[in-house]
């Protein structure tokens, strides 16, 4: 938690609860140790489409589809393509889909999300919003492919970006295991920053997020 957890607490207590269908999928998915988007995340996420009202939605990594279901929740007549190379995931998030009725409002594509979205892009498609929440130490080779998707003016959301606050820390300072996506994910907080197709702020709410909106050049 990048914030301190009394912080975090209160202000998810005076959030407000999800609908009753949202509320079911994160306790199922907190019980079986499932990660979701956390609840800062969903605060800000349904700020977002709120104000932006995006019609088209990218999710890379759909896992148990929460995510997808919860922005068809509160988006405004908004489509979701979201992405699940898990075998197993993919046939949960499918029955969840169906059963929170929004299947005409979500399309789960099975498949590596690397090429999945080359081959969107090949088709030339485009969104009003991309939500990046895959394999961590794959956010540097979407971005390129990412912002070919996303329409100018659209914007570009990353989960997860700062480890718990470990990302600050020098690479010698994590776990062996974690230094690959350490640097790699330093690698891409500083090629999203630096990007003149992007206007970008890193927030440290959650586990940290990026938001990104495309400009014109």
């Amino acid at each position: 938690m990048i914030t301190d957890e009394r912080t975090s607490t209160f202000i998810d207590s005076v959030s407000g609860p999800n609908t009753p269908y949202l509320e079911e999928l994160e306790i199922k998915a907190h019980k079986e140790g499932i990660p979701i988007i956390r609840r800062a995340t969903q605060s800000l996420l349904k700020f977002i489409l709120a104000d932006l009202k995006p019609a088209s939605v990218l999710e890379l990594g759909t896992a148990t589809a929460f995510s997808a279901i919860f922005m068809a929740t509160y988006g405004q007549n908004v489509h979701i393509d979201t992405i699940e190379n898990y075998e197993k995931r993919i046939a949960e998030a499918k029955q969840n889909i169906e059963d929170s009725g929004f299947g005409n409002a979500i399309t789960l594509i099975e498949g590596d999300a690397q090429s999945v979205i080359e081959e969107l892009a090949a088709g030339e498609k485009s969104y009003d919003m991309i939500f990046i929440d895959a394999a961590k130490a794959q956010y540097l080779n979407y971005l390129p492919v990412c912002k070919k998707l996303l329409r100018t003016g659209g914007i570009l959301i990353s989960d997860n970006v700062l480890f718990d606050g470990d990302i600050v820390l020098s690479r010698f300072a994590v776990r062996r295991r974690d230094r690959t996506i350490h640097s790699r994910m330093r690698e891409y907080l500083r090629a999203i920053s630096e990007d003149e197709e992007l206007v970008t702020t890193i927030l440290p709410i959650a586990d940290g997020m990026t938001l990104s909106v495309k400009v014109e050049v």
